[in-house]
């Protein structure tokens, strides 16, 4: 199949472009304001819709920080130590789910601490509210014709404009489709019913965690880093400690935690 070609750049206006990456993080957050609203709304939530508003503002400066700091540090530490003003060129591109992560992390514990509220009760709120933001990202990501799959011959493989001549898997419709529809139709499903506080958390980053190892197969590695081994990817390890955590925390939820009320 050929790449379907479109413009990365929706419109410009005199030296300002609209983009459809930027478009796509617009949709992920609004849509998070929107959820994230709708749930604090219902009855007995613990909730106020204010909060929403300081949440996510927490989490996208998470988001940005985190996952900036993340690509560099995780994707091109020998060159930040070559030239170390590359951390705060963020026109250059490049952005790491992971280091996201942990910036959202660090997020839902200050503000854990100023609400006085437990980071995993937080930690539940907020996860529902990611895979759509996810989504959304990845189809950006194929918008641009980057972060595409290994060579392959199935019916569906793409050539990519800039992956040479041969098709590949458009793994970044594999990551749309489990990191991001089917990921926020198991937290939903899972989060209809009461659970213990940290659950709803830990199946998030079980979840994101195995589908991203998993798909990791089907990616192309980064080609300064390429596979350890021959056999696992920068990503795959990245993705290891949220497989391991996100089953540690749901263990330990179900073992002492409270059933959180709806």
């Amino acid at each position: 199949m050929e790449f379907p070609q479109i413009d990365p750049i929706i419109f410009s206006i005199g030296p300002l472009s609209v983009r459809w990456y930027g478009l796509m993080y617009l949709i992920g957050f609004a849509f998070a304001m929107w959820f994230g609203k709708r749930q604090a709304a219902k009855p007995n939530s613990g909730w106020k819709t204010e909060e929403v508003d300081d949440l996510l503002f927490y989490g996208m400066i998470g988001v940005i920080l985190g996952g900036r700091v993340g690509y560099v540090l995780f994707y091109q530490f020998s060159y930040l130590l070559e030239n170390p003003l590359y951390l705060f060129k963020i026109w250059e591109g490049g952005m790491s789910f992971h280091g996201g992560a942990l910036g959202v992390i660090t997020a839902i514990f200050i503000f854990a601490w100023r609400t006085k509220r437990s980071p995993f009760a937080v930690g539940d709120f907020v996860v529902p509210l990611v895979p759509v933001g996810l989504l959304a990202g990845r189809i950006g990501n194929f918008i641009n014709g980057e972060l595409w799959g290994r060579t392959s011959d199935v019916p569906w493989a793409m050539v990519f404009p800039t992956g040479g001549p041969l098709p590949r898997h458009p793994s970044q419709l594999y990551e749309a489709f489990f990191e991001g529809l089917v990921l926020f139709i198991m937290l939903i499903w899972f989060a209809k019913k009461p659970r213990p506080t940290g659950s709803v958390a830990g199946l998030f980053l079980f979840g994101y965690g195995f589908f991203r190892f998993c798909i990791e197969y089907f990616r192309e590695p980064d080609a300064h880093i390429g596979l350890y081994g021959g056999l696992i990817s920068q990503g795959q390890i990245l993705s290891m400690p949220m497989i391991i955590a996100g089953l540690g925390i749901m263990i330990w939820a179900y073992k002492t935690q409270p059933v959180a009320q709806k």
